[in-house]
């Protein structure tokens, strides 16, 4: 029997200056199921998830929920009338404890006057038991990985008890471990009769995970179909609107002499213990391990955007220190961060001063001024080799999509003509037909004779992409396979070594 709606959303309608970001969309979502919302990045699946939370207001249509009209102000609102999120961007308080964002603005208190931290420690305490998450309540959030910061936003969503809860790009930062475990608490809401909306990129989770699948394309709707009825191929026709056959790119890319160097380096105050490699010319080199391995603290340490124990690093046999990023750019050094919302977008700037702030020496008039029209240019260049959607150049960045905010990035540092290129999960929250351009683009990158280091927790991304692969395990390198002739088991096993 056909549950019944819990969620309906009809002909909602959004506009931005210069943009309809939503035209006439509808969404159903029933009572104990999980709705996927599918679509390439632009196509409007947030800002229809924001003008249900009360983050936008939307310009028409109506949203019903549990048989009731309803029109929320604020995120405040949402949370109190039972729909929770899921942001795909973390908006933490990151110096404060775990349990402290758990129950930001709703502290539980004694008399009404003073907060209890004993309720709230015994709060936090049931509902981590509750959903099998082993955080520190009481450590504070900077200090934890993204992927148990994600862990910590999606407890404090299921404890709202909400009738609605939307994930927005909730594994892009998770191990397949704690992938599995999202599975268990999706599954958990959803035979307590919760409804659940799921925006992903990833085919085959939302092949596994939902019962009916809608998708959107250019702010606009294009079909809702049952998940058993769908293939990865009608999914990827149906979002970009044309057949993409293959998912990677060839490898056209020949790796040459090497050009960089790395002997034992460690990090003086992460877990980076020791890690040792060449990078050739015109190679792109993968570096995969589990959460927690120090795969980001190495590109972090080649950066200077940590301080490092111990070792050496050598561009052209020359021994280089790479003290800070500034100098780092200097030496031809190009670092994409994990988090782009924390430490790659200037949010509240637009898309050109985004674009041209590592590259700012290029445009300066006589050593005093910097010339507007030569940064433009650039940034011109940027949105159409990018391929970045955006109304104009004055756009702020925060209103993109996440991944026209991390096209933005890499076309930043593609200015700066770097000769290695660090990428830390490039494709995180991208969709199908612009994660090709990315692979494309980086390929080519490799054939004008850059060196690309590349960390992903996509297996099949590293496998499709790069020439080699590095391993890393317990802060130290485990092991190298070649690309084209290992398996993902073998990685694995390789992953797992010094765990």
């Amino acid at each position: 029997m056909e549950q019944p709606a819990l969620l309906e959303m009809r002909g909602i309608t959004k506009e931005f200056p210069g943009v309809k970001a939503l035209d006439g969309v509808s969404l159903t979502v029933r009572a104990g199921t999980v709705h996927a919302l599918m679509g390439e990045n632009g196509a409007g699946k947030s800002t229809l998830m924001k003008c249900l939370f009360g983050i936008y207001a939307k310009d028409g249509g109506t949203i019903t929920l549990d048989g009731k009209e309803v029109n929320f102000r604020s995120a405040k609102e949402a949370l109190e009338n039972g729909v929770a999120m899921v942001h795909q961007e973390l908006n933490q308080a990151l110096t404060r404890s775990v349990q402290d964002n758990l129950w930001l603005g709703r502290y539980p208190k004694v008399g009404g006057i003073m907060v209890s931290e004993g309720i709230m420690a015994r709060r936090t305490k049931e509902i981590f038991e509750q959903l099998e998450v082993t955080v520190n309540p009481k450590a504070i959030m900077s200090t934890l990985p993204v992927s148990q910061r994600q862990m910590v936003e999606i407890a404090k969503a299921v404890s709202y008890d909400a009738k609605i809860v939307v994930f927005d790009e909730p594994t892009s930062s998770l191990t397949e471990a704690e992938v599995e475990h999202l599975f268990r608490i999706i599954n958990m809401l959803r035979d307590k009769g919760c409804g659940i909306i799921y925006i992903s990129h990833k085919m085959d989770e939302i092949l596994r995970i939902s019962d009916e699948v809608t998708i959107m394309r250019d702010g606009t709707w294009v079909a809702t179909r049952p998940a058993k009825e769908l293939t990865m191929e009608e999914i990827i026709r149906l979002m970009v609107g044309r057949e993409l056959t293959n998912r990677f790119p060839p490898k056209t890319n020949k790796p040459g002499e090497v050009i960089l160097d790395v002997e034992h380096i460690s990090g003086k105050y992460t877990r980076l213990k020791d890690a040792s490699f060449q990078l050739r010319q015109g190679e792109v080199l993968g570096i995969a391990g589990l959460d927690g391995s120090g795969r980001t603290e190495v590109l972090e340490n080649l950066f200077g955007a940590m301080t490092r124990g111990g070792g050496h690093i050598r561009l052209h046999g020359r021994e280089i220190h790479n003290r800070n990023p500034k100098e780092s750019i200097k030496n031809g050094f190009a670092l994409l961060t994990e988090e782009r919302r924390a430490t790659g977008i200037f949010g509240i700037r637009d898309i050109k001063e985004n674009t041209v702030i590592s590259s700012l020496k290029d445009y300066l008039l006589g050593h005093v001024c910097l010339s507007d029209k030569r940064m433009r240019e650039k940034t011109d260049w940027a949105i159409q080799a990018m391929r970045i959607k955006t109304p104009d150049q004055k756009t702020q960045i925060r209103t993109l999509s996440g991944g026209n905010q991390q096209k933005v990035i890499i076309g930043r540092w593609l200015l700066t003509n770097p000769e290695v290129l660090l990428l830390d999960e490039p494709t995180r929250g991208i969709d199908v037909g612009a994660k090709y351009e990315i692979y494309q683009l980086i390929i080519d990158l490799a054939k004008q004779g850059k060196g690309v280091i590349m960390v992903s927790s996509e297996m099949p991304e590293l496998l499709g992409v790069c020439d080699r692969i590095l391993v890393m395990s317990g802060g130290q390198l485990a092991g190298e396979v070649d690309a084209t002739h290992t398996s993902q088991e073998e990685i694995l096993t390789l992953a797992a070594k010094y765990v």
